[in-house]
């Protein structure tokens, strides 16, 4: 067992927590919004179809932000048809993901499902097979306060005051060929920048997201963003980037570094935004908004048109592994570790469909294993992010060369004395002893130490076996402010602690 002295000082802030890293992501796609989070005949559903089981786990993920309707389905969409009565709505097949669309759950119920669950909405726009003029509407009857055709018809259809959503989406993964209407950078750079300047004609208090490209290894990657930015700078406050990572080849072990990508990803798009900034001799710092990231075991999905035209088909519904949930944790530490360039963050998806929450239809709801990490980590990260610095092993991995065997990231809340440690152990054969240097801190005592791990690391969460995986108690030992624990191979950590009153510690 190797050992790996993990420095945590609280003069080293890389910004405050941002609690909007902690979003995820309702797509019309598979089963995420029919009998996911909504099947009105179960149950235990309420009287406005929306399962009750479901809206439980919901809250105690800890979801602040939902992305919705898409993803893919949103470049053609055409938002008007999921409004008003339910019986003059239309079914509509869904070129993105072969599906039939009943319209069943549109924006209104969508948003008023946010409302009551104390969710920030985050909504996107059809840039595929609309465009300005159908995005100008949307915005209108979703956020309208005037006595004009879009409010009224909105206020006609039982919703009175405005949703005042306040982040919008520009379009969807613009550059991908499997896009309805994909464009070229400078198509999608006229698009977006006549779409936000609108946006911003109507209420300049907007947050608007710009696609990035679609994944850092398109071709398109790098000057997609240039040139998107540099068009539309003035108007932008995010561009996207999306993640998913699966094992390639058999090459588990540079799975289980693959926050070394995303970390690589992150700071390759703050260079490229912070490069356009200076083109344009200004101070701005535009922010990433990573609205897809997850596992994904894409190997196993064959593909749109492997998928028959029915309605809330069963789609990539991945079971997760104790692996899996550690590979979670480990990115959702690397966004954490840059809070100061993330402005928000969406784990895709929330039920179902590659999701921490599993349902059966007229059945049960269980948490996956990478429900845990995801959950504590909202609970507990407050106050502000530490720049946690590590001397130990490395893991040789193909991809990624040498990565730390030991991941981590802090936070501290001073005003309440909480001090958090999130750590895994990316190897995938050895314990790893890890050493924290808390004596900056003064006087420390442990409130918690928990771990997700497994002797089996293939083990997963069942409708049958639901908590055959979860957090355990775990032991750690403060000697002169030194916290010393064994950290156990692929596994997820948590160590909460009180620090001394004494802030000048």
């Amino acid at each position: 067992m190797r050992t790996t002295t993990v420095h945590v000082h609280p003069a080293y802030q890389v910004g405050e927590v941002n609690r909007r890293i902690f979003g995820s992501f309702v797509e019309h796609m598979g089963r995420c919004v029919y009998t996911g989070i909504f099947e009105p005949n179960h149950a235990d559903a309420d009287s406005r179809g929306f399962r009750r089981d479901v809206a439980a786990l919901v809250k105690e993920l800890g979801i602040t932000v939902l992305r919705y309707p898409g993803g893919n389905f949103v470049s053609n969409y055409r938002w008007e048809d999921g409004v008003g009565p339910l019986e003059e709505r239309p079914r509509n097949l869904d070129f993105a993901w072969r599906s039939v669309e009943p319209n069943t759950v549109g924006a209104n119920e969508f948003l008023a499902w946010c409302r009551r669950m104390g969710i920030e909405p985050m909504l996107a726009v059809n840039l595929g097979t609309r465009g300005l003029n159908e995005a100008m509407e949307f915005l209108q009857y979703v956020n309208g306060d005037t006595d004009t055709r879009l409010p009224q018809l909105r206020r006609s259809h039982g919703w009175e005051d405005p949703w005042n959503v306040e982040t919008w989406c520009l379009g969807n993964e613009m550059d991908g060929p499997w896009q309805m209407g994909h464009k070229t950078p400078d198509e999608y750079a006229r698009t977006v920048t006549e779409v936000a300047n609108a946006f911003h004609r109507f209420d300049d208090k907007l947050s608007l997201i710009a696609c990035g490209s679609s994944s850092r290894s398109m071709p398109t990657f790098g000057r997609w963003e240039r040139v998107v930015v540099d068009a539309a700078f003035d108007n932008l406050d995010m561009v996207s980037a999306h993640a998913y990572y699966e094992p390639i080849d058999d090459d588990v072990a540079s799975f289980a570094c693959c926050a070394e990508d995303m970390e690589r990803y992150i700071r390759d798009v703050a260079a490229t935004l912070d490069h356009v900034a200076a083109m344009h001799h200004s101070d701005r710092r535009l922010k990433i908004s990573f609205d897809e990231w997850n596992v994904w075991y894409q190997s196993r999905f064959g593909g749109e048109n492997s998928i028959g035209m029915e309605h809330a088909p069963h789609l990539i519904e991945d079971t997760y592994s104790v692996l899996d949930a550690m590979v979670v944790g480990s990115l959702l530490i690397t966004l954490l570790r840059h809070t100061d360039r993330i402005g928000v963050a969406c784990q895709a998806q929330l039920v179902n469909v590659i999701a921490p929450i599993r349902t059966e239809e007229g059945g049960r709801a269980w948490r996956q294993t990478i429900f845990h990490p995801f959950a504590l980590m909202s609970r507990h990260a407050r106050g502000v992010v530490l720049d946690t610095r590590c001397e130990g092993p490395a893991i040789s991995t193909q991809r990624w060369g040498g990565a730390d065997q030991v991941w981590t990231v802090a936070t501290w809340d001073a005003e309440n004395h909480d001090l958090v440690v999130f750590l895994v152990n990316r190897d995938l054969h050895e314990r790893a002893r890890v050493r924290i240097d808390l004596r900056a801190f003064g006087d420390c005592k442990v409130v918690e130490c928990l771990a997700l791990d497994d002797e089996d690391i293939a083990a997963v969460n069942t409708a049958d076996r639901p908590n055959r995986v979860e957090p355990r108690n775990a032991t750690c030992d403060i000697t002169s402010g030194i916290l010393t624990f064994d950290a156990n191979p692929a596994s997820w950590n948590c160590l909460r602690l009180k620090t001394s009153s004494n802030e000048d510690n």
